[in-house]
């Protein structure tokens, strides 16, 4: 699963941004090998309209969820409509949170499967 993660900073011990469309980096976490890119987000600066901007950018990644701290809810409208899965109020470093997503993921889909 590859798994986009809002973060403060460019590696895995950096922190889970709280600001969807002004944080500074997206790590782009292959939830089976914690390798990841780093794409530096380029609306960070923007004064209207960045969450909408890094949700359209992150449609365009190939990612199957997103983990941040906060979103807005066009952001999340549109991410949801590109079939990206959400997990937002995260926070603490990226490699934490990327590990609990998967546990709650594979979970919840083990329940999935028995009913």
């Amino acid at each position: 699963m590859r798994i986009g993660v809002i973060a403060e900073g460019d590696s895995l011990d950096s922190y889970v941004a709280d600001d969807f469309g002004h944080a500074p980096y997206f790590l782009i976490v292959d939830s089976e090998t914690l390798d990841y890119e780093v794409v530096v987000n380029e609306h960070a600066d923007a004064l209207e309209g960045a969450g909408m901007l890094v949700a359209d950018a992150i449609v365009g990644l190939g990612v199957d969820a997103v983990i941040t701290g906060g979103i807005g809810h066009h952001g999340l409208a549109i991410l949801e409509r590109g079939g990206i899965q959400v997990s937002y109020d995260e926070e603490g470093l990226v490699e934490d949170a990327v590990r609990d997503f998967v546990r709650r993921y594979e979970r919840m889909k083990s329940f999935e499967d028995k009913g």
